[in-house]
């Protein structure tokens, strides 16, 4: 977008800079100026700012001022004053004769030419073409793996062992990650010439449009394997199937990633290997329901157990233990046994295990079992809602139909 834009002005930019060059030149060698612009200055720049800084402040002040893109008056102007300064500025040469020259009060064609399209192809080359450079052997980290496993739901809570098989890519067994079983028996890259880059140069009315793209041969590196290792075809790795153990800490839960270092797929040039993640799935228990540290167990009880209390055998991660509820005890009431639950993990200690009551009603009474509920019926106050003083609404039936 901002390329289309600079393109679409430049026949206005160079025929405006081109127009004020004849016509105070006159002659291509020197000129005498009455008023000497600061190129510095018009850059915002010191003096002694460097390339980089020069390039910066150019992009910086092109975006900025771009006719198409600022359309107060006089933006046009300063565009020109903008490329003018930033050609001779960014120009080793050109800056040291200006810089000389400037304080003489004269100024130059500064290469004794009409240096105005070559600089401002020079500009595009600079901003548009590709930056890819020849790539060197720097230790490059591999690749991080990941996989699933699953534990028990008493794994989870204790902690284990569990054995998971992965396949990455290790160091070639017979060239041992060189490539080549000959060893530094390298050649120049026929397609890249040795520089590691392809390069596509297009010469425009504008300037050199260059197109940089790392050699699909070499990857970069600029040379080849003479004789590369048939073993992994020259790319130092190869594929294995391993069975590593990993560790489960107590109280993981489900969903929580684990890390192995350095155990996935090797480095290239001496960099350390990737990381394996293993993604941890927890089973659910048969009657055990997992609340953060606790655990929580529904604890099954008839009409006489509630009513009579009783000790009942309860079973936990650790075993059986007795509880003992009292008479009167309430469906959803909830008993709590400490130290029964979860193992912290950062932390000394366990969670507790919550026994919650539920009532269980008979679904079938036999002629005694129901003869005795008449006589209990008889004997107790019916249960009767509380009342709260307010009026009851009866529902619209209406509504259920």
């Amino acid at each position: 977008m901002v390329g289309g834009t600079i393109l679409h002005s430049f026949s206005i930019l160079t025929s405006g800079l081109r127009a004020d060059y004849d016509k105070e030149t006159g002659l291509k060698g020197q000129k005498k100026v009455a008023t000497r612009k600061d190129y510095y200055q018009v850059l915002g720049i010191s003096p002694d700012a460097s390339t980089e800084e020069v390039k910066k402040a150019f992009r910086r002040l092109a975006f900025e001022c771009h006719p198409d893109r600022n359309h107060q008056e006089g933006s046009s102007d300063r565009f020109k004053e903008i490329n003018e300064a930033y050609q001779v500025l960014s120009d080793a040469e050109k800056r040291a004769q200006y810089d000389r020259y400037d304080r003489l009060g004269y100024s130059r064609g500064f290469d004794g030419s009409d240096s105005f399209v070559s600089g401002f192809g020079d500009i595009f080359e600079a901003f548009f073409s590709g930056t890819t450079t020849t790539r060197t052997r720097v230790p490059e980290r591999g690749t991080d793996l990941s996989c699933q496993t699953t534990v028990s739901f008493e794994q989870a809570a204790f902690g284990c062992e569990k054995g998971i098989d992965i396949v990455r890519a290790e160091k070639c067994t017979l060239c041992h990650g060189l490539g080549t079983a000959a060893r530094n028996q390298t050649i120049r890259c026929p397609n890249c010439g040795g520089v590691g880059e392809i390069r596509r140069i297009q010469q425009t009315f504008f300037g050199r449009f260059v197109n940089r793209v790392v050699c699909e041969r070499c990857y970069g590196e600029g040379t080849i394997f003479d004789q590369p290792c048939g073993q992994c075809r020259g790319t130092g790795k190869e594929r294995k199937q391993r069975r590593l153990t990993v560790k489960v800490p107590a109280g993981v839960e489900d969903g929580v990633q684990l890390r192995l270092g350095s155990e996935g797929d090797v480095g290239m040039w001496g960099g350390r290997a990737g990381d394996l993640y293993i993604h941890v799935s927890v089973e659910q228990h048969e009657f055990f329901e997992r609340q953060g540290n606790n655990i929580l167990y529904e604890l099954p009880v008839n009409f006489a157990q509630a009513a009579l209390g009783d000790k009942i055998e309860v079973p936990t991660l650790n075993g059986t233990v007795t509880l003992k509820i009292r008479p009167g005890t309430q469906a959803g009431e909830t008993f709590r046994l400490k130290g029964k639950g979860i193992p912290y993990i950062n932390r000394q200690g366990r969670g507790d295990q919550l026994v919650r009551v539920r009532l269980v009603t008979p679904e079938k009474l036999n002629r005694k079992q129901r003869r005795i509920f008449l006589e209990l019926g008889r004997s107790l106050d019916k249960a009767k809602a509380p009342d709260h003083g307010e009026k009851v609404v009866q529902p619209d039936e209406e509504e259920f139909k």
